[in-house]
């Protein structure tokens, strides 16, 4: 007889972008449901707490005043990886365009980050593994606990080539907008875009 994780394991039935979006049409998952599909599983979203809200509308506010019309910047609003997976990053830097008839994919995708204080570890581990194995460029993971910021890049085979923790002082700019960055601040991640 088989472990009880051994029966999740087969007990776990994947289903499509379409179906999910259906399920969503009927009703079945509501416009309240924190949830996303994550290698065609409806996944639940950790609770955005006030650190985590002031946080990320920080970000977009510094991200959209420092790039002007270089990008768009998408708040916690759905990308579509492939049929199986359209994870809800807190920020996601798009190419400029109309993203009305679809949702940006990975081809569309700039820079994702997300930000993190009771998720971190999933973070760490499953999304970022799945945006690597979608070629997204970059991604910064901002964990709101540990006061720490990872780059994410060069993503090959699944994984990224290059993870590191910027110092305090340190300039941190987007690969693919190396037009804007910020300097690491002492005692805080962020400080004045330059």
């Amino acid at each position: 007889m088989g472990s009880m994780s051994e029966l999740m394991d087969r007990a776990r039935h994947r289903i499509s972008v379409g179906d999910y979006h259906k399920m969503a049409d009927a009703g079945v998952l509501g416009h309240d449901d924190r949830v996303e599909l994550i290698e065609g599983e409806i996944v639940d979203m950790a609770p955005i707490g006030s650190q985590h809200a002031c946080v990320v509308n920080q970000l977009a506010r510094l991200f959209t005043l420092a790039a002007g019309e270089d990008c768009l910047v998408s708040t916690q609003n759905p990308i579509r990886l492939d049929d199986r997976s359209e994870p809800q990053p807190d920020l996601a830097l798009l190419k400029p365009g109309d993203y009305m008839e679809r949702l940006p994919g990975p081809e569309d995708i700039l820079l994702v980050v997300e930000v993190a204080s009771s998720s971190a570890d999933y973070d760490r581990g499953v999304k970022l593994d799945l945006y690597a194995r979608h070629g997204i460029p970059e991604v910064w993971l901002l964990d709101l606990t540990g006061n720490e910021l990872l780059v994410c890049r060069d993503p090959v085979g699944g994984s990224y080539l290059s993870i590191a923790g910027p110092r305090v002082g340190e300039c941190v700019r987007p690969v693919l907008l190396p037009g804007i960055g910020w300097r690491l601040a002492e005692g805080k991640t962020w400080s004045v875009p330059f």
